[in-house]
Order: structure tokens, then sequence, then C-alpha cells
């Protein structure tokens, strides 16, 4: 089985390089190193039935791609991969001098505009999202249906003269009735709309024991995700309608989900950081966004990919929250802008050149497994 410790012992590296802000300029004293790569499989494993495409650590901070996989990624212009084989030199490992028969003019295309900015624009989503999150935090505990349920009284049954529906945790409060007394029953051809009968089942067991029933409630159990129905007696009139929001439930489950998952896998230190600049966005990721721009610029432009920017200053007071996100949004769209005049008049091709690609793919799984 290939795993990072065997790619050493096998010999199987064939380029290992620092990645990440260490490789852009942009690390602070408190950044982990990153490093990314590239291996090759051993020739019985390459033939074998299972491909390994990556291998990595749990944290992903250590990440080499197979040959096959990293050229598959560098024929679709992914930023990640070309930035991994235009490392600068002083920031690469270890370079096996047969990954020569790649060829950066065979990569680079006028594809980067999109897969660049796409990534870039995915970036500034990152933020958004972080913003929401710290400006809408979401209780532990998770809302139960009862609180995406309505109630319609009856026209014959009006209570306090609702003609409204109102909130079924409301409803019940005001009647002083409990949700495991309640029945429902389908209404035929409305989704998710039941019914709702009430039955006070203590006074039955003291004045009629013997013809006593019970209603299943609205819920079997406080954490159910569906309503309860019941089996209605004969001749039982119900009290009202309720409508269940399903799909507001469904919704509140997810986004409630999300956020506990985020917070659970989420950076600290960069939260902590994000809140202390008080911009209440990931200034991380706007970092990034810059950084992609301003690199698919300088390919469609001068066809050449600058791993070490030139402007660290610049991205690191993105990265303070120097700016404001409004800022930030205005000067991303003149870069787009500016993204866009270039892709207008760069000579570049408009997509890699595929047949070169797999020509050198070729030859060093041809002359690795000599």
């Amino acid at each position: 089985m290939i795993n990072l410790e065997t790619l050493k012992q096998k010999n199987l590296t064939l380029l290992e390089a620092i990645a990440g802000s260490k490789a852009y300029g942009t690390d602070l004293p408190t950044s982990d190193t990153d490093i990314k790569g590239i291996f090759i499989l051993p020739k019985e494993e390459f033939y074998g039935l299972e491909y390994v495409p990556q291998v990595s650590d749990e944290k992903n901070d250590v990440v080499f791609y197979e040959i096959k996989r990293f050229i598959e990624l560098l024929a679709k212009n992914n930023p990640s991969a070309i930035e991994i084989f235009h490392t600068a030199k002083e920031d690469i490992i270890y370079k096996n001098p047969i990954l020569e028969l790649i060829k950066s003019e065979d990569i680079l295309s006028k594809l980067c505009r999109d897969t660049f900015a796409g990534y870039a624009l995915t970036q500034i989503k990152k933020a958004k999202g972080l913003k929401k999150k710290i400006f809408n935090p979401m209780p532990k505990e998770r809302k139960s249906v009862l609180d995406f349920c309505y109630v319609l009284p009856n026209q014959n049954n009006y209570q306090n003269n609702e003609k409204e529906s109102i909130s079924l945790q409301k409803w019940l409060k005001i009647n002083d009735y409990k949700q495991e007394n309640c029945g429902l029953s389908a209404v035929n051809h409305i989704k998710n709309t039941y019914l709702l009968f009430y039955h006070n089942s203590d006074s039955e067991i003291e004045n009629k024991a013997e013809n006593h029933f019970y209603y299943k409630g609205i819920l079997k159990k406080i954490d159910s995700n569906e309503v309860s129905l019941s089996s209605i007696p004969k001749g039982e009139k119900p009290i009202a309608y309720l409508y269940f929001n399903k799909e507001g439930y469904t919704a509140h489950c997810k986004k409630h989900k999300q956020y506990w998952d985020w917070v659970e896998k989420r950076n600290d230190t960069r939260y902590e950081n994000t809140l202390e600049h008080g911009k209440n966005y990931d200034a991380k990721n706007m970092m990034h966004t810059f950084r992609l721009l301003d690199m698919a610029i300088e390919i469609l432009d001068k066809k050449e990919v600058i791993v070490k920017r030139p402007n660290r200053e610049e991205l690191l007071k993105i990265r303070s929250g120097f700016f404001t996100y409004e800022e930030l949004i205005e000067k991303a769209d003149q870069k787009i802008e500016e993204l866009e005049k270039a892709y207008q008049h760069s000579t570049l091709p408009d997509f890699p050149n595929i047949g070169k690609l797999e020509k050198a793919l070729i030859e060093i799984r041809q002359k690795s497994y000599l």
C-alpha cells in the first residue's frame, strides 16, 4: 500500500516542494509548512487493480499526486498543480530531472482565466460564508419539528377568536394543551397538512377508564423528524388543521449541521484573527483571491507563473484586515475587468496541448519503469 512513508522508502518521489503561504511569501511566524509534490507508482502497482491518485497526511498539509493525476490537473489548468510545477527554485526540496519532459508552454493557456478566477470567486464566497456564520451563530440545540408546525383553527371551533394560523407552540400554550395528547390524521391530496384532534387522556382515565383511548401525539419522540399519525375513533371531530413546514425544517437541519461541522473543523487561529481584525470576513481567503487574480493576469500577459509573490506587503495588508469587505469587493471587480482585458489580448492557446502532455506522461513512465 502506497503512503507517505513508502514514497521515500521505494524512491518514488519525482518532486517535493514547499507550498502554501511559505511558497507565496505571505507566511507569518505562526504559519505551518505545507509540502506538495509528485510521485510515480511502482510498475507492478500501476498495472494492478487499484490506482492511487494521491497520498496525504491527515491534515492535508502534505500532499503528493501520482504523475498521471498531476498531468490531468495540469491539462485542466488547475491552479494548485500549476503552482506546484512552477515552484520557485529556492522552495524545491527535490526534483527529478525526468520532469523536464513536461514543458511549461504545453501547459499554460487561456483556460487559466476560468480556473484561477473561478477559484478566486470561490474564496470570495467562503469569506461571505464566514461573515454570515459570525453574525448568525446557531444554538447548539437544533430546533424541533414542533417549531415548524402551524395551526389553523377549524371554522366551527374558533378559540379566542383566532382566524389566522399561529405557531403550534403558541397554540398549545394558549389552550393549555400538551402535544402528547394530540392526534393527527392526514388530509387527502394536501401535502403536509393534517386534521388535528385533541383528547385529554388524564380526565378520561379518571372518569371513563373503561372507554379511554390515547392519541400518539404530534411527535413520538422530541427528536423525531416526522409528525406522527394516530388512529382516530369514529365520530371524533377535528378542532383545527395543522400544517408542517417540512421544507423549512429540512433546511434548518442542514444549516444547523453545516454550522456545527464548521465550528468543529474551523481553524481556530484564523477564526480568532478574523474576530480580532473586526472586519468579519476571512482575510486569508480574501488575500488568496487577489493572489490568484494577479497570477492569472500575469499568465495571460507574460506567459509566466510567479509563485513567489512580488507584492507580498500588499497581500499581507489584506490578510491583516486593513480593508473593509466592501473595499475588497470593489478592488476584486477591478481586477476581474483587468483579467478580461488580458484574456482578450493574450496570445496563449485556448487550451493546453493535451497531446504533448500525454506524450510526456508516457515517456516518464517508460523511462521510470526501465
